[in-house]
């Protein structure tokens, strides 16, 4: 969730171009980024004395740079009767160390002409800063205190609870599409964490200490726990200094708890329903799949990019634009997750039309899958659209960082080199083969949201598509 700003969805991103898009790409980019190196031979990794991992990127088009730390722990790390403990401690790593004052951070980031923000998601929590790059010595100092300093009482404890338990009305409880993502992730997962949500439950919540936020903290927060990701205008070697004073002066500390829970496979459906006040119904379909350490994942990429890769993919271009029967309507999937996650269909039907009617036609479009090879032409917009997205998100510093931060902690950072071969490499016979194997009766959960009549008046948001991705 974002600090300040927050947010249920997880902070990794997907970039879909249109085929326009893409054809304007391929004519404006110069030759030499078109035949850019690889990241391997861009991008310097050190590990410090102490464990922790620093990942270098220098990038010279402009006198900027950008600071990610990443933290291995996320829910996934969490206990039942102690969720949302990471999100939590994601605000209070603003409330001051021994060093510097409550919200000190952000001002003098501020200051300084710079802009920083942080997210938690299922996997990791982040910190990053955007600064002028011969000013990035000031958020590594940052950084590296509130690492191994962070210090706050009950006065500044008990009001950030508060302000996360308002957060999880607005986003949760008081949106009902965000509550059936949640409502699905209870079901499907039975014994893996991902069960529950990042920002925990309520109950957890209100009954959470300073104490249990301290514990958590000296027991995740540690320098091989964690890796740095600088990108822009620097010196690798002058940077690495500046990392190894700060960073590399923090004691390196005990190795946290390894999260040790498999999910079993599925061995039958399940369906959950939930009925809450709403502007219209909704239902969501998942999927258990492999993630990035499976060759599968590239094949069930494509496949989410050729069912929900923009308004004119299969099942937007079917159930929205051309039948009218759903408001809003795709297909989501996150390669990067630490352990296998969910592959989802989801839909919203128009008013007059029933979430009975938007699940069979998702379902039809899953048994399409199955028996019908993807033509040629779908399966180059695919590759085309995924190509660009990557592509794009090299002009953005901090999304070079994001991607290398991701792909870090979902097992390696050069695995970003193997991304667009794999996905180039990807056939019909493929898409077809994971439809078959994975997106089955047996290995499927149901949620619907049952909507109940709204009083006149009321402020609760009109769901879609844009606020409820899935939620880990």
């Amino acid at each position: 969730m974002m600090h300040r700003q927050a947010s249920n969805a997880s902070a990794r991103f997907t970039l879909h171009a249109s085929r326009f898009t893409v054809f304007l790409l391929l004519l404006l980019l110069p030759a030499t980024a078109m035949a850019a190196r690889s990241y391997s031979e861009r991008v310097k990794e050190h590990t410090l004395a102490n464990g922790m991992k620093v990942i270098l990127l220098e990038d010279h088009k402009a006198p900027v740079g950008v600071l990610q730390v990443w933290y291995r722990v996320g829910s996934r790390n969490e206990e039942l009767g102690k969720t949302g403990l990471s999100h939590l401690l994601e605000h209070l790593m603003f409330k001051g160390t021994e060093k510097h004052g409550p919200e000190e951070y952000s001002r003098i980031v501020q200051r300084n002409g710079g802009n920083e923000n942080a997210f938690t998601t299922a996997d990791n929590t982040t910190y990053f800063a955007t600064i002028a790059s011969d000013r990035l010595g000031i958020i590594i100092e940052l950084e590296a205190d509130r690492m191994h300093n962070l210090n706050f009482d009950d006065s500044h404890f008990t009001p950030e609870v508060n302000v996360v338990m308002e957060e999880r009305r607005l986003r949760n409880d008081n949106n009902p599409t965000s509550a059936l993502f949640e409502e699905m992730n209870a079901v499907a997962f039975t014994a893996h964490p991902y069960e529950w949500p990042v920002i925990g439950w309520m109950n957890d919540l209100r009954m959470a200490t300073r104490d249990d936020a301290m514990a958590y903290y000296r027991e995740h927060y540690s320098p091989g726990n964690a890796y740095a990701v600088v990108v822009g205008d620097f010196d690798s070697a002058q940077m690495l200094a500046m990392l190894d004073k700060e960073f590399g002066a923090v004691p390196a500390g005990p190795a946290p708890p390894v999260v040790r829970a498999v999910e079993p496979p599925q061995q039958g459906e399940r369906r959950t329903v939930l009925r809450r006040q709403a502007h219209l119904p909704y239902v969501i379909v998942g999927y258990h799949v492999p993630n990035i350490r499976s060759d599968d994942a590239y094949a069930l990429d494509v496949l989410s990019e050729i069912l929900s890769g923009g308004k004119s993919a299969r099942i937007y271009q079917d159930l929205v634009y051309e039948r009218r029967l759903a408001r809003s309507a795709g297909a989501g999937y996150d390669m990067t997750s630490v352990d296998p996650n969910l592959f989802y269909l989801y839909g919203q039907p128009l008013p007059g039309k029933s979430t009975t009617v938007i699940e069979a036609e998702l379902l039809k479009h899953v048994e399409r899958l199955q028996k019908t090879n993807v033509t040629e032409r779908e399966l180059t917009k695919a590759r085309n659209g995924i190509e660009a997205g990557f592509v794009l998100a090299q002009d953005s510093l901090f999304y070079q960082g994001m991607l290398l931060g991701q792909y870090e902690m979902a097992g390696g950072w050069r695995q970003l080199d193997a991304y667009l071969p794999a996905v180039a490499k990807v056939t019909a016979g493929d898409i077809r083969r994971v439809a078959s194997s994975y997106l089955t009766a047996d290995n499927r959960t149901v949620a619907t949201l049952d909507a109940l009549p709204v009083p006149p008046g009321s402020m609760l948001p009109l769901e879609g598509a844009a606020a409820s991705g899935p939620v880990h």
